[in-house]
């Protein structure tokens, strides 16, 4: 392992022990086993190393879950609870992981540099949710929205098990608030009519009585015509 992957390493491990904002550099130099000079010639800054190593925790993660559900069921029903039974099953060994995340959302006004990796952080876990949850293609235009649905969902349901376990929801519990929630909802109105179809309206019953009307004039002006004078 060369010094920027031992780096890494000792990065994420400096994350579960201590977190985001406690950790400093010569934390990670220490946990790698490397120089200090190691950090600045290899990532350019603590927090960049920092950034890099909580991505790389939580995509381990990502694919941990993804091997997990090599073949997830087909019902979307049975699909989703059985991404969630991973997830909640996955919670006692990545709680370091969740907890580090929380914190850098708690820090982002104070620390701007944490936005843009949130950012992009942030659209890609959308990508990936949408593909975990929903087989959906991240190229697909309705991916966004349903990563964000899950996404959301995932944030809330973090919180609540870091808090309080006991008490948070089971996946069959969450699959089961899904439906009612399904069955509740305002069913979707019919699709307005586009401008140009709009525009242009079917013949009527009246215009084509109307267009039948100079036939009965040109009928009554030959009889006229045919009367003798």
């Amino acid at each position: 392992m060369g010094n920027r992957e031992a780096l890494i390493e000792g990065a994420k491990r400096c994350l579960n022990e201590k977190g985001y904002t406690r950790t400093t550099s010569r934390d990670i130099a220490t946990a790698a086993g490397v120089s200090l000079a190691a950090i600045g010639y290899h990532f350019g800054s603590t927090e960049a190393l920092l950034n890099e190593a909580l991505f790389a925790a939580v995509e381990e993660w990502g694919q941990q879950l993804s091997a997990a559900l090599s073949a997830p069921p087909s019902g979307e029903d049975d699909r989703f609870e059985a991404v969630w039974t991973s997830i909640i099953g996955s919670l006692p060994a990545h709680r370091p992981l969740w907890t580090t995340q929380f914190e850098i959302v708690g820090q982002v006004d104070r620390l701007p540099q944490l936005r843009e990796f949130l950012v992009q952080a942030q659209a890609k876990g959308r990508e990936e949710l949408a593909t975990l949850f929903s087989g959906i293609d991240p190229a697909s235009p309705s991916a966004r929205a349903v990563g964000a649905f899950h996404q959301a969902l995932l944030a809330g349901m973090m919180v609540q098990w870091l808090i309080d376990p006991a008490t948070a929801l089971s996946a069959a519990d969450l699959t089961q608030a899904l439906r009612l929630v399904a069955a509740t909802s305002p069913k979707p109105t019919a699709t307005p009519p586009t401008p140009d179809a709009a525009a242009s309206p079917k013949p009527t019953a009246t215009s084509k009585r109307g267009a039948a009307t100079p036939k009965r004039g040109a009928a009554a002006s030959r009889k006229h015509q045919e009367e003798p004078s």
